[in-house]
């Protein structure tokens, strides 16, 4: 999470239950190398201490005593000048309040008047608190006034009641916080496709042909291209993974689903992480295939090829400045990359062993050799796929420069 290291983060907490969840999300925000300073409402210190905060991020936590101490004339300027980002999670209906009215009754909500960075809330409120007209049009003040809004989720409340009030999860949180401090980044204004994922091509209403991809370079690449400011859409063939925060998502199943998809966007990069299908059942059984039938013969055909397809197209109708192919290979790696390089006319392509126990398909770490249409090669060392795809998504802002 390079986006967030050495950032300066500010994290308002008041008063209510989901408190707790602002503990975990600032052991979080600390883990990735974020400077984390905690204000806490006399309402948030009934949930939650400044000792477990502190202990968290091993910075000083400030509550309202802090406000009319020594350092009282200066502190809430100072805080509000220092932070990238005022994250307020979870924010109470009060507090939502307060902030769409200018009212500065505690250090939290001064600050926030102080603040000349972003502002990020996450709401957090009971039942029919969240619908009623005053909250909605403080919301919309809000919003009017350029503060981002993370949630809330539907499901189950404090008060047993269900319904829209409940603050999103951390990871979630901190997705948004992500998307935040990129906005500004070497990507903004630029829309970036990928895909990711195996496809799936049915064979009969309930077996289909796949491969063993994840999707987690694909999503780890969307990821790179939101924290650099990018408008990310991300098609995707069935994952068990979670989208980043910030991207449009279009689901498919099969090759032909994601080329139809791709023919339907435009942009300036294309990035082909998706482990797409090369072959495809020539016919689908309409039925299930029963067992007792005996062993079925399945005759393949060409999946359609998606690079090709859209690469063929050029001048006016080219629909990518820039387009990037992934070639996962178990033999004769780099002598396949570069025919797939040419052939699919590519700005670069990266290459990977699959047949890797720590590259590859299932597993959080990639060996990536990238090689470039003007003949040069760069071969990036063992490294986490997150960290892979900031290293992609630094060529491809470089190429678009």
């Amino acid at each position: 999470m390079s986006i967030l290291k050495g950032k300066h983060v500010l994290l308002g907490v008041t008063g209510s239950i989901a408190a707790f969840k602002a503990a975990d999300l600032a052991s979080k925000l600390t883990q990735a190398a974020t400077n984390v300073d905690v204000i806490l409402t006399g309402a948030g210190e009934k949930f939650v201490t400044p000792l477990t905060f502190q202990s968290v991020t091993g910075r000083r936590a400030f509550t309202d005593k802090d406000l009319w101490g020594n350092e009282a004339h200066v502190m809430h300027v100072n805080l509000g000048k220092m932070a990238d980002l005022l994250v307020i999670a979870p924010c109470t209906a009060d507090t939502m309040a307060k902030l769409a009215h200018g009212i500065a009754d505690n250090l939290l909500t001064v600050t926030a008047l102080a603040a000349t960075c972003p502002i990020l809330i996450a709401p957090a409120m009971d039942g029919g608190m969240y619908d009623h007209p005053a909250t909605q049009e403080n919301l919309k003040t809000l919003q009017t006034r350029g503060v981002l809004v993370a949630g809330p989720a539907a499901g189950h409340l404090a008060s047993g009641l269900s319904g829209v009030g409940r603050m999103i999860e951390p990871m979630e949180v901190l997705g948004h916080i992500r998307a935040a401090l990129g906005r500004n980044g070497k990507l903004k204004g630029r829309k970036v496709i990928v895909t990711a994922g195996g496809t799936q091509e049915s064979i009969d209403p309930v077996r289909v042909i796949t491969n063993h991809s994840s999707g987690r370079q694909g999503y780890a690449l969307a990821q790179a291209a939101i924290d650099s400011g990018a408008d990310v859409t991300l098609i995707t063939a069935p994952t068990a993974l979670t989208p980043p925060v910030g991207a449009k998502v279009v689901p498919v199943k099969s090759a032909q689903d994601m080329l139809d998809a791709l023919l339907n966007e435009t942009g300036d990069a294309l990035v082909m992480a998706a482990a797409a299908a090369d072959f495809r059942p020539k016919e689908t059984a309409k039925d299930k295939i029963k067992k007792r039938d005996g062993i079925p013969q399945i005759h393949l055909e060409a999946a359609p090829d998606i690079l090709k397809a859209v690469s063929s197209q050029s001048g006016v109708q080219k629909r990518f400045s820039v387009m990037v192919g992934f070639a996962a290979e178990s033999r004769d790696l780099l002598q396949n990359a570069s025919e797939k390089l040419k052939s699919k006319g590519l700005d670069f392509i990266a290459a990977n062993d699959v047949s890797a126990k720590d590259a590859g398909f299932a597993v959080e770490t990639n060996r990536l050799t990238l090689l470039f249409s003007d003949g040069t090669q760069e071969s990036l060392p063992l490294m986490s796929k997150s960290e892979a795809a900031e290293r992609i998504i630094e060529h491809i802002a470089r190429l678009l420069e």
